[in-house]
């Protein structure tokens, strides 16, 4: 029997108020690359800076929706 792997789950006020903060800053992908460490970090997960550049890239890319930032969040979070 396989067990599904569970992913973290990122409070929706959280994602909400990061998602606020790139779109309203004006960051570049470096700087937002930056937020999304720190946010991460903050709740205990590791990221790689070329992770992160990415991702940022990706969510910039389609719009930055709740749900795309939690499923990036989710390849991305690292377990320290």
């Amino acid at each position: 029997m396989t067990d599904a792997i569970k992913y973290e789950k990122f409070p929706l006020a959280d994602l909400s108020g990061l998602r606020e903060e790139l779109m309203q800053s004006g960051l570049d992908s470096w700087q937002a690359a930056d937020l999304i460490s720190v946010f991460l970090s903050g709740r205990g997960y590791g990221v790689s800076n070329q992770d992160a550049r990415g991702a940022a890239s990706r969510i910039e890319s389609v719009g930055c929706s709740i749900k795309c930032m939690q499923e990036e969040f989710e390849k991305l979070a690292l377990v320290m």
